[in-house]
């Protein structure tokens, strides 16, 4: 076990990093097909393909899944990962040709650097090209290299956010998740409910904890909507219908709940896809498989911003990081 995403068999990740800004994205890859759901939180949500994930609709599998910054525009990535796809015959036959599944979500990173530099489809394509199944970067890397935390009180009293994996195993079966933590609200550390990295008091040189301050009457100015989100992926080497594997994304959203204070706000839009390989050849019980994400998923949010490093160069933000306060 090396505690993070790729301890579920059939994964691969891979990560871009932008070396103009600090921006990227950052591909799950199933090349031979995962059954997929997904989960929508946040009320400010950028996505793509997650309708088809309904049980409802026709398609069973998926081929990769897609973490991108850039904010909508980091969707494009989405298409170099279906080049990459469909170069190695990995999709769904449609008539002459194999069409990749590739859900995706993004994250709003445009406050850091130049926003016109943002994850496209080549960005997409260099991310598949690194993936592999050794355990991937975590923190400033990939759809975490722009991310930040602790933006009620404003970019000035922010953190630097980041990209973490974890995993854990019980009764054989194996749960992985893989996290692009960018959120308004404040990193909490479930054991000691203490905050992490997120927002700073006014002079910046300590942890504010931001529903402390809130409920002590310290009000945040409103905040923009869409300009933060956390998303991220969860897998499993257990069998899962598509309507278990949209449940299991439902489940895993309680670990952002732990870990991220608030969340699921109007200007986050978190968003969990659930990857379900088989590899483990059998079924499990789906309240136990929910469980494991949700811890997996709180573990890969902290390990995302004691990761992180700070964020400190000319026509940058100074974001320090968890490490600074530790």
């Amino acid at each position: 076990m090396t505690d993070s995403i790729v301890d579920v068999a059939g994964l691969a990740v891979g990560h871009f990093s932008d070396t103009r800004r600090p921006t990227g994205c950052t591909v799950v890859l199933t090349p031979q097909g995962a059954v997929c759901g997904v989960d929508v939180r946040g009320a400010a949500p950028g996505t793509r393909e997650t309708e088809l994930l309904s049980p409802l609709n026709a398609v069973e599998q998926v081929h990769a899944v897609l973490l991108a910054g850039g904010s909508a525009f980091g969707l494009d990535a989405a298409g170099g990962v279906m080049r990459w796809l469909e170069e190695r015959g990995a999709g769904v036959s449609v008539g002459p040709v194999r069409v990749p599944i590739v859900p995706a979500a993004i994250l709003f990173d445009l406050w850091i650097g130049d926003a016109r530099i943002r994850p496209d489809a080549e960005a997409g394509y260099a991310a598949c090209a690194a993936a592999s199944r050794e355990p991937p970067a975590q923190g400033s890397v990939g759809a975490g290299a722009g991310a930040s935390v602790g933006k009620l009180y404003g970019m000035a009293r922010a953190m630097k956010g980041g990209i973490g994996s974890a995993s854990v195993r019980a009764a054989g079966i194996t749960v992985g998740a893989l996290v692009a933590v960018n959120a308004l609200g404040d990193v909490i550390d479930p054991s000691s409910g203490r905050p992490v990295a997120g927002a700073r008091n006014a002079d910046g040189t300590a942890l504010l904890g931001t529903m402390q301050a809130i409920l002590a009457g310290e009000l945040p100015a409103p905040f923009q909507p869409g300009a933060a989100t956390t998303i991220g992926v969860v897998a499993t080497d257990a069998r899962l219908t598509k309507a278990q594997a949209n449940k299991l994304a439902q489940m895993a959203h309680d670990g952002l709940a732990r870990a991220i204070n608030p969340v699921h706000t109007m200007g986050d839009g978190d968003t969990l896809f659930a990857l379900a390989t088989g590899a483990a050849g059998r079924s499990a019980d789906l309240t136990l498989i929910g469980a494991l994400a949700a811890e997996a998923t709180a573990r890969a949010v902290l390990n995302a911003v004691r990761a992180a490093g700070r964020l400190a160069a000319p026509g940058l933000p100074e974001l320090p990081c968890a490490s600074d306060f530790a």
